[in-house]
């Protein structure tokens, strides 16, 4: 298979008229905490319709998928968020939708894709996470989005890049959750083309963090996953087919722990008044840190689809 890559800017221009239906212009807000070691921007992808960025790249996708393979259905493999935007997107088309899913997926994200319309297929963590790689076929038909290796899922991403260089065109760094690179390689693609100075940085979970042992090894590389609250991001390791793009886009990751993340969450509820799930919330956990860095930086929060027990436990002070 060959490797992912850059978009055009003109592809994530055409992405944004596509996908105007489903995706809204999310507000880009400053986080309010006189302390910090930046000035900190939240790109609010929570309050997309499904929770969730990746209702854009489900979108530009989809419509760009032939009709007859469309007639067929549509089905991706996640975890919950892109689960979700192609449920979305499937049922206002009126066409069937599959999910395969972890058999760890968390039991809120379940219920939202069911309450969509889609149908669940579980499998081991190892036979899923095998479906992204490419190296497992699970025999069903239709439309398959992938939820990162796929150049119509970076165009619709990279949409937000444009959002966020509209209402702040003089950002210095933005900082993009990392699960398999798809939303931080679309973002990165845009600011390239149009704003080449800015720093485009991931941000990682240290019990899941492959692209910071890939950045470090110079490869590719597996990692010793441990699962965490932290569920919408970090895999066994990064995807080949994105390694290229990956690696020239990046400049590294900022790796979190899952305590900071907790603390993210509580800063954002409490002082912005935002619910975001841990993945979304690394990228502020980051840029707290310090570790990221001054000047004016855009977190990107890149969906609030927290389980409401988890939540509770979080403000109540613990780290789950």
């Amino acid at each position: 298979m060959q490797p992912i890559r850059r978009v055009s800017i003109d592809e994530v221009r055409a992405a944004r008229e596509r996908i105007g239906r489903d995706a809204i212009r999310t507000p880009l807000v400053r986080l309010p905490v006189d302390d910090a070691p930046a000035e900190i921007w939240l790109k609010l992808e929570n309050l997309q319709p499904i929770g969730s960025f990746k209702i854009r790249g489900a979108a530009n996708t989809i419509a760009l998928a032939p009709e007859a393979e469309l007639a067929r259905g549509v089905w991706t493999a996640s975890a919950g968020n892109m689960a979700q935007g192609v449920a979305w997107c499937a049922r206002r088309l009126g066409v069937p939708c599959r999910v395969v899913v972890p058999d760890r997926a968390p039991r809120a994200k379940l219920d939202a894709i069911e309450r969509l319309g889609a149908r669940t297929i579980a499998l081991p963590f190892d036979k899923w996470w095998a479906v992204l790689a490419g190296t497992h076929d699970p025999g069903i038909q239709g439309c398959f989005v992938h939820p990162v290796c796929d150049e119509r899922v970076l165009a619709g991403n990279g949409t937000i890049g444009l959002e966020i260089l509209e209402d702040l065109p003089d950002v210095d760094v933005v900082i993009v959750p990392f699960g398999g690179g798809g939303l931080s390689c679309g973002i990165a693609s845009c600011l390239r083309a149009l704003r080449p100075g800015t720093r485009v940085l991931a941000s990682e979970v240290d019990t899941a963090a492959p692209l910071a042992a890939s950045l470090a090894a110079g490869a590719a590389s597996s990692i010793d996953w441990r699962p965490s609250f932290v569920d919408g991001i970090g895999g066994r390791s990064v995807l080949e087919r994105m390694w290229p793009l990956v690696r020239e886009l990046l400049e590294r990751s900022v790796v979190v722990s899952v305590a900071e993340t907790a603390d993210a969450i509580r800063t954002l509820v409490t002082r912005a008044h935002v619910v975001a799930e841990g993945a979304g919330a690394t990228s502020v956990a980051a840029a707290l840190s310090g570790r990221a860095g001054s000047g004016k930086i855009a977190c990107v929060v890149s969906g609030g689809n927290l389980d409401a027990a988890v939540l509770a436990r979080i403000l109540d002070g613990a780290t789950p």
